[in-house]
């Protein structure tokens, strides 16, 4: 097997079997990793991190909901005992791919085989600048800095007199109303109405506004019509103000400017309005489009040898989805484990099975006994009975005894004493630009 003089920096023995490098530790590259398990590959996990993190939970890390080791698990506990295996914690710069290498920042790896599993980032849709102040919600430093902001503001709220800095602390936008954001809302919601008026009671919480924004005409567009409006109604009893077709054109820090010229005094704006692929350099331009990569019905990469893409990052066209699948955690899933099929199939000389995804329903919940699920076959439900289920999936996809166990019993806690445990301003936020400075006053003796 060939090999390179800079992998020694990597420190990955030379091996009998086919190396097998996966890009990324998300949904899609550890359950690829774990289907490889035993099997007669060297594997090579590369990641940034050295967690795999259970994003459809972010927003209650941000909420005060849920430590972030509840929600993440350590990647190399995932190789435990599994010869032949191996994590290294680096980023990948770019593909050389007709020489079969990655470049990484510890030094370049061969690959007899390449898998791109890197996921999605934010995507503000050119408008970086305008939003380099919101608050994106993809990784477990971005909801810690979340949850920090939201409690500093209050704090800062209790000790504050001037009317438009109190609105701007106590005002929350949130952009995007797929499930994320209506996620985000719901949970704000519960805090307004169960958790902060015990913890600041000299605050008025009436003065309190979520808003909710949405450029389409209705919520969770990717859901059934029923369930977006079920959604909706849930939301407004959690006193959100909804506001469909509507965008934010911009925001300072202080205040939101809407596409309508209407502006909202706003601290604090998290963006949940979409994400893109996160492409590395290398690949072929007929392989890149629109931020994703284009696969064929295997995942292999189109104009490429032996490199093939997984979940967010990989776009696959059918006459079912014509704009490639949707990027969610059960498509990249079940890409991994049939692609950990596909190469068995390659060594052994068999031909490879196309992927087919199984749809088995979407959801969103809203809150406490609120949900909605969508199934196939245009079945839908929501409330008590939805957010039930909502929890027991939630609860089986994490990965690892003890999380399930932790992220259980804060929800049994959260329920019968609506109290959020990990209200921690643990790192104190600081925003880009640096904090408002507060309007020069006379000395007050306190």
């Amino acid at each position: 097997m060939n090999t390179h003089h800079s992998e020694n920096s990597l420190r990955i023995p030379t091996s009998a079997h086919p190396r097998i490098v996966i890009i990324g530790g998300g949904f899609a590259g550890v359950q690829l990793a774990q289907k490889l398990k035993g099997k007669p590959f060297q594997v090579v996990l590369l990641d940034r991190h050295n967690y795999h993190t259970f994003q459809p939970l972010l927003y209650q890390v941000a909420t005060a909901g849920l430590e972030p080791d509840s929600i993440a698990g350590p990647l190399r506990k995932l190789i435990e005992r599994s010869p032949n295996f191996y994590f290294r914690l680096a980023e990948v710069l770019a593909i050389r791919a007709e020489e079969h290498l990655v470049e990484t920042k510890l030094g370049v790896l061969h690959y007899d085989y390449l898998v791109i599993a890197n996921g999605s980032k934010t995507n503000y849709f050119g408008n970086e600048e305008a939003f380099g102040k919101a608050f994106p919600l993809k990784q477990i430093p971005q909801a810690l800095d979340l949850r920090s902001y939201i409690l500093q503001n209050f704090e800062k709220a209790v000790i504050t007199e001037n009317a438009d800095d109190l609105q701007s602390l106590m005002n929350f936008i949130v952009v995007g109303g797929g499930p994320t954001g209506v996620e985000v809302s719901g949970a704000l919601g519960e805090l307004k109405k169960h958790v902060l008026p015990h913890d600041y009671p000299e605050l008025d919480f009436r003065k309190m506004n979520i808003y909710l924004m949405e450029g389409a005409g209705r919520l969770l567009n990717g859901m059934s019509e029923k369930s977006g409006n079920k959604a909706l109604e849930y939301l407004k009893r959690f006193d959100v103000n909804v506001k469909l077709n509507t965008l934010v054109k911009s925001f300072d820090g202080q205040q939101a400017v809407l596409n309508t010229g209407e502006k909202i005094l706003a601290r604090t704006v998290v963006w949940a309005a979409g994400v893109k692929g996160n492409i590395i350099q290398g690949l072929p331009k007929a392989a890149v489009e629109r931020d994703r990569i284009v696969v064929d019905v295997y995942n292999k990469v189109i104009d490429t040898d032996n490199v093939f893409a997984i979940g967010d990052i990989a776009v696959m066209k059918s006459e079912d989805y014509p704009n490639g699948h949707p990027m969610l955690a059960p498509v990249a899933m079940q890409q991994g484990s049939l692609l950990a099929q596909n190469f068995l199939h390659l060594l052994r000389g068999k031909p490879l099975k196309a992927f087919r995804y199984l749809d088995k329903g979407s959801m969103a919940t809203i809150g406490r006994n609120k949900a909605v699920v969508d199934l196939p076959k245009g079945l839908h439900f929501g409330g008590l009975f939805a957010w039930f289920v909502w929890m027991f999936v939630h609860l089986v996809s994490i990965i690892g005894f003890r999380s399930k166990l932790v992220v259980l019993s804060n929800w049994i806690w959260n329920y019968f004493t609506y109290d959020r445990g990990t209200r921690l301003i643990i790192r104190p936020y600081i925003p880009k630009g640096g904090e408002k400075v507060p309007t020069n006053e006379p000395e007050k003796v306190l």
